[in-house]
């Protein structure tokens, strides 16, 4: 159904299906019956619940793949009213894929799962020293004698995000993604993926 055109019918509609996927995975589990199968949602942010979380919890046990996408996790704080239940389901959700944003609060909950590091930082300091300074009425400026300039280099370790805003809003290109993976034993080192959308031939040219 076209949410654009019906945006409340199909809004509970798919609520309601979504809920009915859910009772019937975890019945299921429930009956020691577990039968894969996988929950696809587009536009999760327009169908999101707070019980979700708990679904995403069990319905590994239950062999249940979960796979969403949303615009941020800004959309899916102003559907639940609740930063708590927003955490309760992204940390459900192990495997992530975040592609160029720039909303605030969706890259501060990534910097934050992905940590600090200590980074090399440089500052650069320049001094001037002057004994006698006179006024030039030709050039109309002061000029010095007997000066000496110093310039001073300075290296030192700073704890910082791995991924600075910049990163998010500016460096991720069109197609480029930050993989957060784990193979069900450890979690991956992040890491940019390029995706070939599936609108783009393959092959060579002829």
């Amino acid at each position: 159904m076209n949410i654009a055109e019906y945006r409340n019918l199909s809004t509970i509609i798919a609520a309601y299906l979504k809920l009915d996927f859910q009772t019937e995975v975890l019945s299921n589990l429930s009956k020691d019956l577990c039968i894969p199968c996988a929950f696809i949602c587009d536009e999760y942010d327009k169908y999101a619940s707070k019980i979700d979380g708990e679904f995403f919890s069990l319905s590994r046990e239950a062999k249940c793949i979960n796979i969403i996408s949303t615009q941020s996790y800004s959309s899916l704080k102003q559907i639940l009213k609740d930063d708590s239940s927003v955490n309760v389901i992204t940390q459900n959700l192990i495997n992530k894929l975040w592609f160029r944003t720039d909303d605030v609060y969706t890259i501060e909950e990534i910097q934050k799962l992905l940590g600090k590091e200590e980074k090399n930082m440089i500052s650069k300091s320049i001094s001037e020293n002057a004994k006698e300074t006179k006024y030039s009425y030709i050039t109309k400026s002061l000029n010095s004698e007997y000066s000496n300039i110093s310039e001073t280099f300075s290296t030192y370790t700073q704890k910082d995000f791995v991924y600075d805003t910049n990163f998010f809003s500016q460096s991720l290109k069109t197609f480029q993604t930050l993989s957060f993976l784990s193979d069900g034993n450890k979690i991956f080192k992040p890491s940019v993926l390029n995706m070939f959308p599936y609108f783009k031939k393959t092959g060579s040219k002829s």
